[in-house]
Order: C-alpha cells, then structure tokens, then sequence
C-alpha cells in the first residue's frame, strides 16, 4: 500500500535546533515538517516587519536550512513544508533561495504560500467581529497590529504540485502542513472526509514536536528526555497510519503519549474544526503494536465550514516583571510584604498601575488553589509585575526592585541581573471570516 512518511522537527519557534537535522538524517522521511508559529508569535513578526521590510518571519529557519544542505544533497527526494514565513513569506523565501544556490541546491524550487495576511483589508472596512463577544475590531482600528487568516492544505498542494520542493507559508492551520503532503502523495479527493482527518490526525499528533514522544508525558519518569527523539507518521493511502520517533533516540511513544496529544489543545473531540475538515477525535482507534509504534485507524471527519480562523493582536500598552530571591524564616511572608512596598512605594509618587500581581514562586503561587505550601519554604521567588498604557509608569516601575536590598526585609537576593525589561503587550483578538474574502497565493521562487 502507497504511503508517506512526515516527520515535524519544529514544534514552536524557539524548538531544539538540533531536532530537524537529525530527524532528516535519522528519520527515513518524505517530508520535513516544521512549525514556528503561534497567535503571540504573528503581532512580534509583524512589529520586526514594520521596522524592516526584509525581516518578518522566522530567522531560525534560515539556520536551520543552511545546515539542512548536506542533506538535501543526500536525499534529493526529500521535501520540506514550514510556516516559518510568518508575516512576511516571500522575503524567507528569498533568503532560502539564496542559501540553496550558494550549496549548488539551485535546481531545488521553493513554493511560497502567502494571502493569509488580511491587514490590508481590515484597513479598508473588513469587519473581524470577536468571537465571545461580537465586538468588531474596527474598535481597536488605530491598535491593530497584525490578523492572519488560518489557510488550509490546498494552496501547499498547488505549490508541491507546480513542483516545489520546499514550501514556505504565512499562516495556515497547524495540521495542514501535514495534510497537504498527505493528499498530493496519496491522492486523496477534497470530499474524502474521512482520509482529510487522518491526516490531520497525524497533523494534530507530530506537530508540537516532542510532545508525543515523552515530552509533557505524565510518567515522564520512566524514559529519558535528554536525547529526545521528534516524531514521525507514516500515513497509509487508506488512511490508516502508524506514529513513532527515529530509533537510538530516547523518549517514547506509546498509547499514553499519543493519547496526550491527541487531546492537547482540543475544545470539542468530536468536532475539531480545521479549515481542510472537521475532525471526530472520537472516532480514532489507537493500537500499540510495538515499540514506539502506535497504529491509528478509523479516522472520521465531515466538510469544514464555509469560514477561516482569524488570529488578531492589537497594542494594550506596556509590562514589565521582576524577580529577588527571599530566604527564610518565614520567606513567604517577607516577599508578600516586600511586593507590597514596592508597590506601595509607586503609589506614593503617583503610580497606580492598570494591572499588578505579586507572586511567590515556591509557594504555590503557579497553580493557586491547587498547590500550596504545607511547609515554611527555606527560600521563594517574589515576582512583581504591572502592566499600564503608560510607558514612563512602567520604567518607574523597574526601578524599585534594587532598593528593597537594603530598604526591604532582611536577606534580599537575587538583583545581579539588572533592571527588569519594558516590553508592549498585545491582545489577542479570535474571530472568523469568509473564505470567499481570502485568496491564497502560490509563487516559486
């Protein structure tokens, strides 16, 4: 039976860089897969791009690609999909192509998918209505910082099919980049429901990297997670398909693991909504049928909606946090009441900030309600954090943590690593539109 075989080397920008070279040397694959993005990750890309035209997209990539050349020459066959091109695709691409030529890989295409980016439209009356709420965003108009539609699989299927070796998207739908393959391989129907969930299935399953194969695993314990191994789905033309990980590596798959991801991130199981179709978790039967193998079978799905996902951010201002070490006795007790100074301080010279929090890492403060301290910790962290549409605010705000040294409770630590940094915050804004109002775009470069 025809298959194919993808393994996901990237789960979020930021990912083991190590990971995608060797799971290309070890992993026996037709596809790479890798996976940058994530709803905070668009607004940063778009502020890089708005700084300089040439950037706006994942620059890990780039490395990453450099040190894949080798291997690309050893396996010409193999393929690679990423959504590293973020805000700004085609300015990756350029670069990638530029890598490939000066590796004597200048017969290689590069098919980038770009036509997510809905800013342009959003600017000329584009109604993006907020899920919960039905506000539109027009409101934050002046604050918008990026709205990217989730594209599907079928613009990377037009880009392999005009023969690209390596695609290059903005953003699309996370499994996507593992159903495209599948179907340009396999050849499967649009309207073949069933086959388009299995393969986001196996979508779902590898694309946040070692998650299915130890990582976050409940019984982390009983495997090593130091040489990790990233996953891989063998996808059958049938649409069965089996879930593992190189061998030699550590880690592990299993039906605990896979189970995990599967759930990870899942709002309704029977009904997880993609832009290629609308899968039925439910359905899926899972199979250990040997060592880091697990058979997924019965994969169900039904037509997707007439409407893409929409990740918007918009400005709300500015935050900062930070940290001092608080030794014992009584260490919670004296960092709650250092936080308050410092707090306490600001008001006093006329700072009283939009948002504040004071924490106790150590005590419980990290899942409040759930963990708590039974003991007196010997140490804590006090965190102190505030966020305001006020910039100098919050440059006051980051001032305070070297004085409680010798102005706070006794045995204050920790303030070597200097002031805390300013950042800008963005809101998320979910919300749905048309497909008919997107129109994808597939180039070679």
């Amino acid at each position: 039976m025809k298959s194919v075989r993808i393994g996901n080397g990237c789960g979020f920008w930021g990912d083991n860089l190590d990971a995608p070279i060797f799971l290309a040397k070890s992993g026996r694959l037709d596809y790479l897969t890798l996976e940058y993005l994530a709803e905070l990750t668009m607004s940063i890309l778009a502020l890089q791009r708005q700084r300089d035209p040439k950037t706006g997209f994942a620059g890990d990539f780039l490395d990453v690609l450099q040190r894949l050349t080798p291997i690309l020459h050893e396996q010409p066959r193999l393929k690679i999909i990423t959504n590293a091109g973020g805000m700004n695709p085609l300015a990756c691409a350029q670069q990638a192509r530029a890598i490939l030529d000066r590796a004597s890989l200048s017969h290689l295409r590069i098919g980038v998918v770009s036509g997510d980016d809905l800013v342009p439209q959003f600017t000329s009356g584009l109604e993006l209505n907020h899920l919960d709420n039905g506000e539109s965003l027009q409101s934050q108009r002046s604050r918008v910082v990026s709205a990217n539609a989730y594209l599907g699989a079928k613009p990377i299927v037009e880009a392999l099919q005009m023969g690209a070796s390596i695609v290059i998207t903005g953003r699309v739908a996370d499994a996507s980049l593992t159903v495209a393959p599948a179907v340009h391989e396999l050849g499967w129907d649009w309207n073949d429901f069933d086959k388009l969930s299995a393969g986001t299935v196996a979508g779902h399953l590898i694309e946040c990297g070692a998650q299915m194969t130890g990582g976050l695993w409940c019984n982390w314990e009983e495997t090593s997670l130091a040489e990790v191994g990233y996953p891989i789905a063998e996808i059958h033309e049938d649409g069965t398909m089996h879930v593992t990980k190189p061998e030699s590596t550590s880690g592990v798959v299993n039906l605990e693991t896979v189970s995990e991801q599967l759930l990870y991130e899942v709002a309704d199981p029977a009904a997880y909504l993609t832009p290629d179709v609308i899968a039925d978790f439910t359905s899926v039967k899972l199979e250990f049928v040997g060592r880091d193998v697990v058979k997924i079978s019965q994969s169900r799905g039904n037509a997707p909606t007439d409407r893409y996902k929409v990740s918007a951010s918009y400005r709300v201002g500015f935050t900062a946090s930070g940290t001092l070490v608080i030794p014992g006795p009584r260490s919670v007790a004296k960092a709650r009441a250092a936080g308050e100074m410092l707090l306490q301080r600001l008001r006093r010279i006329g700072f009283e900030y939009e948002a504040s929090h004071i924490e106790c890492l150590g005590a419980g403060d990290c899942v409040p309600g759930v963990v708590s301290a039974t003991y007196d910790p010997p140490e804590v962290v006090l965190r102190v954090a505030v966020r305001d549409p006020r910039r100098d605010a919050v440059e006051r705000f980051t001032k305070e943590f070297a004085p409680l040294v010798t102005s706070g409770p006794p045995g204050v630590t920790g303030y070597t690593t200097g002031r805390p940094v300013v950042r800008e915050v963005f809101a998320y804004w979910p919300s749905l539109v048309a497909k008919d109002v997107v129109v994808p775009e597939v180039v070679i470069v």
